[in-house]
């Protein structure tokens, strides 16, 4: 009896042991040498055409990214870690509640497929702005923009549905930089995913960094992230960026026009 004690005890110990032993780690993402690491506290997401003070017509296409290693995730097909889709919040503040889910109306606006962008058709006043990423539940991340300001001096007759033409684009800060710095992609009529969703009409950015002397180096964004840092020797480069297929990764449904910048030291 008191072998069959000691025996219980043991296991006992050892499943307690085995409880406490910390979940292994994810592996961490692989950079190419010519990659720069996220700056740390970058998390977040942001305007790239439009800034505080604003003003502007409507219908007016607003662009947005998402920064810190973060990728846009449609909801058709949930997915977790660092994943979400934008939503725009028009004269609301951040929720109180993160763990309550957002609701869906005209001050909470929605972009579950992956939008990179959306067209604005306010009356005309003034607004505050504001980006926010939630999940596939709607449940927030803590990832979000700062608000801004905008005013709305007058409403066009413009049918929205012309501002949006498909294809993508690349922005660099400069044609002359120092490292590391940031490349920011945006896709407009096309809806960005992680590719193991494996959601139809959805892609990813590819970046293909070209040296002058010759040498390549690919980058496949498969996690749906729509910027990168880069920080390759000092020289000349091309950067020439695609939208992949998620079905068919092979098959390119968008390029941008190739862009030149020079690395200084």
């Amino acid at each position: 009896m008191r072998t069959f004690v000691s025996l219980m005890c043991l296991v006992v110990l050892a499943v307690s042991a085995r409880s406490q032993t910390p979940a292994p780690a994810a592996p961490a993402r692989v950079l190419h040498p010519w990659q720069a690491p996220m700056p740390a506290g970058t998390a977040e997401a942001y305007f790239t055409n439009l800034k505080s003070g604003d003003r502007i017509e409507t219908p007016f296409l607003l662009k947005f990214g998402l920064s810190g290693g973060w990728g846009l995730a449609p909801i058709a097909k949930p997915l977790g870690g660092k994943s979400g889709h934008h939503h725009l919040l028009v004269n609301r503040d951040l929720p109180l509640d993160f763990k309550a889910a957002l609701p869906f109306n005209e001050q909470y606006i929605h972009f579950g497929k992956g939008q990179m962008e959306a067209v604005l058709t306010l009356a005309p006043g003034t607004y505050t702005l504001r980006m926010l990423l939630a999940d596939d539940k709607h449940l927030p991340h803590f990832v979000y923009s700062k608000p801004l300001k905008v005013t709305v001096t007058k409403k066009n007759a413009t049918d929205p549905k012309a501002l949006v033409t498909q294809g993508i684009a690349i922005q660099v800060s400069g044609a002359e930089v120092k490292t590391p710095f940031r490349v920011q992609f945006h896709a407009s009529g096309l809806n960005v995913a992680h590719a193991v969703q494996q959601e139809k009409d959805t892609g990813h950015f590819k970046l293909t960094v070209v040296s002058k002397a010759g040498a390549v180096a690919e980058m496949d964004f498969v996690e749906g992230q729509t910027e990168a840092w880069l920080a390759p020797p000092v020289g000349d480069y091309t950067l020439k960026l695609e939208f992949l297929d998620n079905l068919n990764p092979k098959q390119v449904l968008a390029s941008a026009a190739p862009t030149a910048v020079r690395v200084q030291p």
